[in-house]
């Protein structure tokens, strides 16, 4: 489908879109840049005339649209994942601009490492802290501070610039990088986590009534590595050992 592999394993995740003509908007975007593959989120109308017609000829990336339930879902299997938005928050991660991110998604997209996914939050409310979290990357864009507002169309397209602009490499869809060790997905991600969680939760290290923010904190800390699953391999045992020394403890006692 693609002349450039790198970009056939990118999925542009759009997060509760509220018009559906933006949906139409960001399917042309990623046509002319040489991607296919958009998930939407819970979206308010799809399908939708006014998705088809804004899409002006790239009806083939509307015609095989997966739509889901919670970007958990749309993340499903990804190795890596991008968010984009404006707003700095609490407990972020560092933020790139489109550039930087778009090479770091291409060099994890090379090869069968795995996919990874760019990921646009809602027209007037952006991305949720809880769906930031589950992102590895914060992208923002430079814009003009005495008006940053920007059409997720618009933004769409920039990025899917960036990406073709980084696929391409040295012209031929390579990307010169050194060979990376097999990431760990946003699954296995994810379980890490609900295991830390319950493994805390049991030693009496955290209170589930009295959370605070520990589970954010913890998800920063581990954001900032990009987790082999090797790695998150050794960290399971490790929290599966800790439980059975804990339960040898009570029965001594």
């Amino acid at each position: 489908m693609n002349n450039l592999p790198a970009l056939d394993r990118i999925r542009v995740v759009l997060s509760r879109p509220s018009h559906p003509g933006n949906i139409g908007a960001a399917a042309r975007a990623m046509k002319t840049m040489g991607l296919f593959h958009l998930w939407l989120v819970s979206p308010a109308s799809f399908p939708d005339p006014v998705a088809e017609a804004r899409a002006s000829g790239a009806g083939d990336v509307l015609a095989v649209v997966r739509v889901v339930g919670s970007l958990r879902e749309a993340l499903s299997g990804t190795v890596l994942a991008a968010a984009l938005t404006a707003r700095r928050r609490d407990l972020s991660l560092a933020r790139l601009d489109p550039r930087a991110a778009a090479a770091e998604l291409v060099q994890w997209a090379q090869g069968t490492r795995g996919e990874v996914a760019l990921v646009f939050g809602n027209e007037a409310s952006g991305l949720s802290n809880e769906e930031l979290e589950l992102c590895t990357l914060q992208v923002t864009i430079p814009a003009n501070p005495a008006y940053a507002s920007l059409n997720l169309g618009a933004a769409v397209q920039l990025m899917c610039y960036e990406l073709r602009l980084a696929a391409m490499g040295q012209g031929d869809g390579t990307f010169p990088i050194e060979p990376l060790p097999e990431p760990a997905t946003h699954d296995e991600i994810e379980n890490f986590f609900t295991h830390l969680e319950s493994s805390i939760v049991e030693s009496g290290f955290l209170d589930p009534a009295k959370p605070r923010r520990l589970m954010s904190r913890l998800r920063r800390l581990f954001g900032r590595v990009r987790l082999e699953k090797e790695e998150i391999a050794i960290l399971r045992g490790i929290l599966s050992s800790f439980g059975t020394g804990v339960k040898n403890s009570r029965q001594k006692q």
